[in-house]
């Protein structure tokens, strides 16, 4: 297996991931702004994935393909290990102490978890938007936007400041703030805040944006901008995002993953497929029960 996974890192320094001692041109973390990203990047692979907090299974056995530049929805009660999947998918997972991950993860073919891989930078080409806004508090709204290229070696200040335009537009947020670049992030509506932290997760140029219940802590109208927003990313991202809310979920989202509790209360995948077809005409008695809001 170790052999196996040395062979698929070779190839990764000329991909994706990147390896300890691959060269940063290799990552998506540093092309040029603009650069377009080759369809096939963004594409992710879970096989019999099951991840553990100490000895309690949070997740259990799950297999499941997430395809390239499309919005993948996660879904199910609380408590099915939704949130504890996405976190694994950009090892974040690790950083809890006690927390393991066994199974597979690739993306474009490459193994995550593969004994070369820096962790660091499978989180700049997975990157993550979380449930509530998290801008660093110290930081400019600027600052924010550049803070992971000037991380990843970027000292141009006129590449940066291409970059953090580029990301403020992409995240439908640079006509709000142009003109208050140095005023501190925490300075905008919760909403703005959020869109301000899509902008930091794309200018390092990820293939894969996570996003756990992105949404939950926004009014309506903030919602609806973030909704708008991740169908307009998903023509040069894979979207990933866990929601409760039913509505959000089969209007942003080309396929739907449903997750269940088993009785040793872990996580598992009843069914996937397209998002019309899970809300329609599912194959299990358990989904639609769910969508229908029997349950949950």
């Amino acid at each position: 297996m170790a052999e196996e996974k040395g062979k698929k890192m070779k190839r990764s320094e000329a991909n994706t991931v990147g390896s300890t001692n691959a060269s940063k041109t290799a990552s998506p973390a540093a092309r040029p702004a603009g650069a377009a990203a080759k369809a096939s990047e963004g594409s992710l692979n879970l096989q019999n994935l099951e991840v553990f907090y100490d000895k309690f299974r949070a997740v259990n056995n799950v297999s499941l393909n997430i395809e390239p530049k499309k919005v993948t929805a996660l879904i199910g009660p609380s408590g099915c290990g939704k949130s504890t999947l996405l976190r694994a998918l950009n090892r974040m997972h690790e950083t809890i102490p006690n927390a393991t991950v066994k199974g597979t993860i690739t993306l474009d073919g490459i193994d995550v978890y593969g004994p070369l891989v820096d962790p660091v930078r499978v989180r700049r080409v997975i990157g993550m938007v979380f449930q509530k806004p998290n801008p660093f508090p110290t930081m400019s709204i600027f600052g924010n936007v550049a803070s992971g290229l000037r991380l990843a070696g970027a000292s141009s200040k006129g590449e940066i400041a291409g970059i953090v335009e580029e990301s403020l537009k992409k995240a439908a947020l640079w006509n709000e703030v142009k003109d208050k670049l140095n005023e501190p992030g925490t300075s905008l509506s919760g909403g703005q805040q959020q869109r301000l932290c899509i902008a930091r997760a794309i200018a390092v140029r990820p293939e894969v944006i996570l996003m756990d219940e992105p949404c939950s802590a926004l009014d309506p109208i903030a919602t609806l901008k973030i909704e708008e927003l991740i169908r307009e990313l998903r023509t040069e991202y894979t979207i990933v995002i866990v929601t409760h809310n039913m509505q959000q979920a089969s209007r942003v989202s080309d396929s739907t993953a449903f997750f269940s509790m088993g009785e040793d209360r872990g996580g598992y995948l009843v069914e996937s497929g397209l998002t019309p077809q899970i809300f329609t005409a599912p194959t299990q008695q358990l989904t639609e029960d769910y969508v229908a809001g029997r349950f949950g």
